[in-house]
């Protein structure tokens, strides 16, 4: 079971062409980001490329069906 880091998504300024590893799993300390804390559970990172620099929305409370961006899942915790 997901930890839910925050019941909102997070706004994260991208670099076109930059990857970015989501936590899938709520316990990264670099939120939305992993940090590595997913290492004793079956969770693992899921890869986000930015095909343009812009804002975008990532998913906080990880209950997503758009992982990693938010769908407003946070809603109904």
């Amino acid at each position: 079971m997901t930890t839910i880091a925050q019941k909102a998504p997070y706004g994260v300024d991208v670099e076109a062409g930059k990857s970015y590893w989501w936590c899938s799993c709520g316990l990264s300390k670099n939120q939305p980001f992993c940090d590595g804390s997913h290492k004793p559970t079956h969770f693992m990172p899921l890869e986000y490329k930015a095909e343009k620099s812009e804002k975008v929305w990532l998913c906080g409370c990880k209950q997503t069906s758009r992982k990693p961006a938010c769908d407003g899942s946070h809603k109904q915790l």
